[in-house]
């Protein structure tokens, strides 16, 4: 089975990422799309994160309805912060019957070189790389292992969505109605 791994804090999941999946399910050749929810991301600082349980909760309510998502806490056990690196083995060692494909943006590709032991990923894994205004052409772009996905794009993100619901703003569809229902009943991102 060929997996698409897409990474992020999710914090929360909007409908910007549901689309990408289902577009990368529908469009591309993968046969299952795994959310794989960092608890701690060596970019972000930790302490702007909701904790990963209900990060993890908000996605498993997202994908509930689709067999071919998953939300995967797969990070959770691993040493932090966390490394793209050390997950693949994980999972490839838990799971060997499956192909692992990593599904990201074109920014992230852009600094991807950055990556602790980036070339040892390439070497095993394929990047479906899909499309970011402030993503910038690197000679990435033309590795063997990097397929470009002319996916939609959306202007989006998990920090304008926090912002707003402090700011107190209606956002129910901007982010999956169940997950929406979580936040309201939990005040999150209210403070």
């Amino acid at each position: 089975m060929k997996v698409g791994l897409f990474f992020g804090s999710f914090n929360p999941i909007h409908v910007g990422h549901m689309v990408l999946a289902n577009y990368m399910l529908e469009f591309t050749d993968l046969d299952r799309v795994w959310f794989v929810i960092s608890p701690h991301n060596p970019l972000k600082k930790k302490a702007s994160l909701l904790n990963e349980r209900h990060r993890l909760q908000m996605v498993q309510i997202a994908v509930e309805d689709n067999s071919k998502l998953k939300a995967s806490d797969a990070e959770f056990r691993l040493p932090q912060p966390s490394y793209t690196v050390n997950t693949l083995a994980h999972l490839k060692e838990k799971y060997p019957k499956n192909e692992f494909v990593l599904i990201m943006g074109e920014d992230n590709l852009g600094s991807f070189h950055k990556w602790k032991n980036y070339e040892e990923i390439l070497k095993y894994h394929e990047l479906y790389v899909y499309p970011r205004p402030e993503g910038i052409k690197t000679p990435l772009h033309l590795h063997k292992k990097v397929k470009l996905v002319n996916a939609p794009h959306m202007e989006l993100s998990s920090t304008m969505i926090r912002t707003a619901i402090k700011e107190k703003k209606d956002i129910r569809y901007f982010i999956p109605a169940k997950v929406w229902e979580y936040i309201k009943e939990m005040h999150f991102y209210e403070k």
